[in-house]
């Protein structure tokens, strides 16, 4: 992966459930890369929920538009 958060590196201490660290060394798993992986699920996630709070009306409106008066091109749909 080339992307530019895999460029630079920044050493952390974390705390993580012993028994998770045990399973994952013995299943060769990169904790790093591991962690890194759940962290931008989590980011990804958060990003997510806050567009959707920030664009909440904007949404409720287009929605209530077309519950009431349809899809805009709708008479162009072959299907």
């Amino acid at each position: 992966m080339n992307a530019p958060h895999m460029q630079s590196r920044k050493s952390t201490n974390v705390s993580l459930a012993a028994d998770l660290v045990a399973e994952a060394k013995a299943l060769n798993i990169n904790l790093s890369r591991a962690c890194e992986a759940g962290l931008e699920a989590a980011l990804r996630e958060e990003r997510k929920r806050r567009w959707q709070a920030e664009n909440k009306a904007a949404i409720d409106a287009s929605n209530a538009y077309v519950r009431e008066h349809g899809l805009p091109l709708a008479r162009f749909r072959r299907f």
